[in-house]
């Protein structure tokens, strides 16, 4: 059974939905910059990839009710959900319909600042119930009145990228019809001094593939896609903006928060995801590379690109130094620049890089590449833990994603 995309939405740092991320994209403007509503002592001296619109302005946006307990996790969620749900042309009453979602971050925001009240006193709000990973799905379900399935998903940074997977294999077996799959984190104190422990972080723009990197840029974001049975595509007579042809999961269970030296499970994740796609590698256009910034990422994936590829190799280039590391929501944010790759005929640049890693025998594209036959796009989601999904985009006919 073939799964095809109806819908999408995005928010990131370069851009509140999907139009607005591929402006940015294009005019290789980066969202990495100074912390504006994020408190941390670190906002001093190092960037981030924050979105630009407050809390309070989403749940305007959205009109939810101002005394309501929506945490930013959940507000970038459902932001992005209700423009993937809406471009689509679907309702959840036409089909059995189902959430997806990925998160690591959940709402640690809001209860990181109640945490020591609540801790050692009987103080309690309703932000205390809102820490669970699974409290922004249920969100997007009740606001999109989603009712035939909701589950989360926590695999570190392949979390919605996992959550497509999940969502493919609900359509497949019959489960549902239609799901809503992607992923959501904001920013929050306890992950930026979780990487600063890790000495991963870059305080200055980071540079992807560059021989002198030096770390990631923490980033927040949400990113959904609506999946759709080819058989629900045509009795509804709508067209797809694309098709999700494969994908792999793997995990080389090497470290808990570094790759294996020889990236064997990225390796693993492509090489089956290729297969997956009943595809060859020559068949693979270009490659959207997880490609973090850190000195074990970049080069462990490099080596697996080098040993799948060969002499077949694609171009490929990161889009992290537009909108920061968005952990959970990597993969989902990345499937979607894939797929506007593949509509608009174009590749993204991988930005700041200077000079090839030594190691490596490949370079990251540099430029803005346009009018550039695109068919199939792999983009790599890599995970603490050695968790590592790939996927596989394909273009179809008469797509209809049209900016002004």
């Amino acid at each position: 059974m073939r799964i095809f995309i109806t819908g999408i939405g995005a928010i990131s740092a370069i851009g509140n939905n999907v139009e607005e991320n591929y402006n940015s994209l294009i005019s290789q403007k980066s969202g990495i910059k100074k912390l504006k509503y994020l408190e941390t002592t670190h906002s001093k001296d190092t960037l981030f990839g924050e979105c630009s619109l407050s809390d309070n302005e989403m749940i305007e946006l959205l009109e939810l009710d101002k005394n309501g307990f929506y945490t930013r996790t959940a507000l970038l969620a459902m932001t992005a959900a209700k423009e993937a749900f809406y471009s689509s042309g679907c309702t959840s009453e036409d089909c059995r319909t189902g959430i997806v979602s990925g998160t690591t971050v959940a709402g640690m925001g809001q209860s990181e600042k109640f945490y020591d009240k609540y801790l050692n006193s009987d103080f309690s709000n309703g932000y205390i119930n809102t820490h669970e990973a699974a409290d922004s799905t249920e969100k997007i379900a009740e606001y999109l009145n989603i009712t035939d399935y909701m589950t989360t998903i926590s695999t570190a940074c392949s979390s919605s990228a996992n959550a497509i997977i999940y969502g493919a294999r609900l359509i497949k077996n019959g489960v549902l019809d239609r799901v809503v799959v992607g992923g959501a984190d904001s920013l929050s104190r306890f992950t930026v001094n979780g990487f600063k422990t890790l000495m991963i972080l870059d305080k200055q723009q980071c540079k992807p593939y560059d021989r002198d990197r030096k770390g990631l840029n923490l980033g927040e974001a949400a990113a959904y896609l609506v999946l759709e049975s080819e058989d629900l595509l045509k009795k509804n007579n709508r067209l797809a903006l694309a098709e999700l042809k494969g994908y792999a999961n793997t995990n080389d269970a090497y470290h808990q928060t570094a790759s294996s030296p020889d990236g064997y499970g990225a390796f693993l994740a492509m090489s089956q995801a290729v297969k997956n796609a009943k595809l060859k590698t020559a068949d693979i256009d270009y490659i959207n590379a997880h490609g973090t910034g850190t000195p074990n990422n970049d080069l462990t994936e490099g080596l697996a690109i080098q040993r799948l590829f060969d002499k077949e190799m694609p171009l490929f280039s990161s889009t992290k130094a537009f909108t920061g590391h968005t952990l959970a929501a990597a993969g989902s944010l990345e499937a979607v620049f894939s797929i506007l790759s593949l509509n608009q005929q174009v590749i993204f640049p991988n930005m700041f890089f200077e000079n090839q890693i030594e190691e490596l025998e490949i370079t990251p594209e540099t430029k803005l590449i346009e009018n550039i036959k695109v068919n199939n796009i792999l983009s790599n989601s890599f995970g603490f833990g050695g968790n590592d999904t790939s996927l596989i985009f394909s273009r179809v006919d008469n797509l209809n994603i049209k900016f002004d």
